[in-house]
């Protein structure tokens, strides 16, 4: 029945950081991007190598999250890297910090956690 995922819906407090930060912080391709007048919300749709995956929307004074990560409802997400230092030195030119560097106790591959703008927690995940 289910083929994939179709995309990922995440509602940001700042549009203009969060839209840097998915598109130039995470090299993520802008695919379209509308501005809703009756809403007074930004809706953009980004993808991953032309595969759309992301809607970022924004609303008026959203509620903020209950607690990272452990809420109920989206836990994190989660990229596929090839390099992971690399990976998190780029991020670090760009004035983003990771967390410590982990290993995956069942797989024995190398992974660390980042926070969007909102606080929302992002895995990248060595292959």
């Amino acid at each position: 029945m289910l083929k994939g995922i179709h995309h990922i819906a995440i509602i940001c407090s700042n549009y203009p950081r969060s839209k840097w930060f998915y598109t130039e912080v995470l090299g993520l391709e802008i695919l379209r991007e509308v501005f809703r007048e009756e809403r007074q919300s930004y809706k953009l749709d980004l993808a991953l190598d032309g595969a759309y995956i992301i809607e970022l929307f924004s609303f008026p004074d959203p509620p903020r999250r209950v607690s990272r990560p452990e809420a109920c409802g989206l836990r994190h997400l989660a990229f596929s890297v090839d390099d992971l230092e690399k990976t998190i030195a780029v991020l670090g030119e760009q004035g983003v910090r990771t967390e410590k560097v982990r290993i995956d106790e069942w797989t024995g591959k190398r992974f660390v956690f980042l926070s969007d703008p909102d606080g929302l927690p992002i895995e990248f995940y060595e292959e």
